[in-house]
This record gives C-alpha cells, sequence and structure tokens, in this order.
C-alpha cells in the first residue's frame, strides 16, 4: 500500500509542487492583502480622527472668538458714546439757543462719526481679535500635538503665558487708544465731507 502512494507522488511530483506552490502562494498573497488593507484602514483611522480634531478646535476656536467679540462691544459702546456724546447737543437744541446752525453741524458730524466709527471699530476688532485668536489656536494645537509622523511631539512652540498676553494686549491696546484714534480720524474725515 504504501509502495503505491510513494509510486504515485512520485509520478505526479511535479503536479504536487505546482499545486503547493499555487496554494502557498495564494495563501501569502491572501495574507499579505489582509495586512495592507488593515494598515490602509488604520491609516484613515488615523487620518480622520487628525480632521476631526483640528475642526474641533477650529471650531472651538471661532465659538471663542465670537463670545470675546460679543463681551467686548459694550466696551467699545461706552468709549464711542463718551467721545461722541450727542445727548448734550439734542438738549442744547431743545433749549433753541442762537447758534442752532453750528450746533446741527456738530450733530451731525457726531452721529455720523458714531455711526462710522461704531461700524469700523466692531468690524476691525473682529478681525484683529479673530487673527490672534487663530494664530495663537494654531500655535497650542500644535503644542498639543501627539503626530509622530510631522515631527511634533516633544517639540515645543513659543507659546508661553507671556508670548500669549503680549500677543493679546494688542486687542486691549485697539478697544483703548486705538479705538480712540479711530474716532478721531473718522470725526476728522466726517466734518471735512460733511463741510463741502
Amino acid at each position: 500500500m504504501l509502495g503505491s502512494i510513494w509510486n504515485f507522488v512520485k509520478r505526479h511530483k511535479k503536479k504536487f509542487i505546482f499545486s503547493g506552490v499555487v496554494v502557498g502562494g495564494t495563501w501569502m498573497m491572501y495574507k499579505y492583502l489582509l495586512k495592507r488593507l488593515k494598515e490602509i484602514r488604520e491609516e484613515e483611522d488615523k487620518e480622520y480622527i487628525n480632521v476631526v480634531r483640528r475642526q474641533h478646535h477650529f471650531d472651538s476656536n471661532q465659538r471663542t472668538c465670537n463670545m470675546t467679540v460679543l463681551s467686548m462691544i459694550p466696551n467699545i459702546r461706552e468709549i464711542l458714546i463718551n467721545k461722541l456724546n450727542t445727548e448734550e447737543y439734542t438738549t442744547q437744541l431743545k433749549q433753541s439757543p442762537a447758534n442752532k446752525l453750528e450746533l446741527w453741524a456738530t450733530l451731525k458730524v457726531c452721529s455720523f462719526s458714531r455711526t462710522i466709527a461704531s461700524v469700523y471699530g466692531c468690524c476691525l476688532m473682529s478681525v484683529i481679535l479673530r487673527v490672534q485668536l487663530n494664530v495663537m489656536g494654531g500655535y497650542i494645537f500644535l503644542d498639543n500635538s501627539q503626530d509622530s509622523k510631522n515631527g511634533y511631539i516633544g517639540r515645543k512652540h513659543r507659546t508661553t503665558k507671556a508670548v500669549q498676553e503680549r500677543y493679546l494686549s494688542l486687542i486691549k491696546h485697539f478697544v483703548g487708544p486705538g479705538l480712540v484714534d479711530l474716532i478721531e480720524f473718522v470725526k476728522t474725515a466726517t466734518a471735512k465731507e460733511l463741510d463741502r
């Protein structure tokens, strides 16, 4: 019995070798493709997680910008009311003074200046604040990133507390002396245009 099996194997030796190579190669190719597919899925998952994390960071940064802008609008309003007070002129006009035309001209300049300065001031503050917070947010995101592929692990950028405070002091300057300068510039330009 063993002899007949041995003879059968000897006669069909090339067929067995070829079949073994085809079956083994197919099995190895299958295992390689499964491994490669798993690696591709893991890379796609990592990339998706990174995109979602960046989007979440950006969205939270935008919410912070919106809340900060809304919290600074009362400060701008207060400065505008103090620097361009129209109530004085309206009460004087109600008393029928002799210089009605001068008061009316001053009231027009103050009213237009307040409107223009409020629009420009809010727009400029919003842009400055968004740029500052997005740049700082980007650096903070990179500081906290754990992406070894891009070489960010252990590498700290220049986002110390002092740098952040100095960077945000620019918006404090705008809401203080910067806005006063803007109001004076707008008031001068408005008076020049209305006197034509």
